[in-house]
């Protein structure tokens, strides 16, 4: 394993990405490597993971399996490593096929991907990049949780693309499209736990 060295004009793969060792993570989009940020705040924790409490929660016992970061999602037309360039690792995943799961993770599209937003270049990713990303894979739902507005944007997939965004605050509850009857209510969503 050796530390990735990057040349303008040239697309990776998978298979390239299994070589990199240099104790930093990354995802591919479209052949192009790109750095994660730095470790999540405190803040972006919490609430990815009152985000996945709730849907572990529900998921028990049923088809659908739910996935925390780190966990890669590999995106590719003919599922081959040679031929995928697009390899992410979503904050959280809901894969609902588990023929997709393998021990490297989900290879092929998720059902629903939540991306809780980071400052500075990683929150434009998620804006713009993987949003454009997910919905010409055909990701059925997409979020975008913002910690520090204390805010949820929802987009569902419509006939390839996706459709009217909602936006729910702190205070309200909406359900999950995928599963009706799975509510979040963002008061646990973005409910700070004190140490005293």
């Amino acid at each position: 394993m050796k530390a990735p060295t990057f040349h303008e004009g040239i697309k990776y793969s998978y298979r390239d990405y299994l070589q990199w060792d240099d104790e930093q993570s990354w995802e591919i989009i479209d052949g192009v490597p790109h750095n994660m940020a730095p470790a999540p705040s405190s803040k972006h924790q919490e609430v990815l993971g009152n985000v996945f409490a709730l849907f572990h929660q529900y998921l028990k016992g049923k088809r659908c399996k739910v996935y925390i970061a780190p966990f890669e999602v590999r995106l590719s037309e003919s599922g081959l490593d040679e031929e995928t360039f697009n390899i992410v690792q979503p904050d959280l995943t809901v894969v609902c096929d588990r023929k997709k799961i393998d021990e490297r993770g989900c290879n092929g599209t998720p059902d629903l991907i939540v991306e809780v937003l980071s400052p500075g270049m990683a929150a434009k990713r998620d804006k713009i990049v993987k949003f454009e990303l997910y919905e010409r894979f055909g990701v059925k739902e997409y979020w975008i949780v913002d910690p520090y507005h204390e805010n949820v944007e929802v987009f569902l997939l419509e006939e390839g693309k996706f459709g009217n965004r909602q936006v729910y605050v702190k205070g309200d509850v909406f359900a999950v499209s995928l599963f009706g009857d799975l509510l979040i209510d963002l008061n646990a969503v973005f409910q700070e736990e004190s140490f005293e």
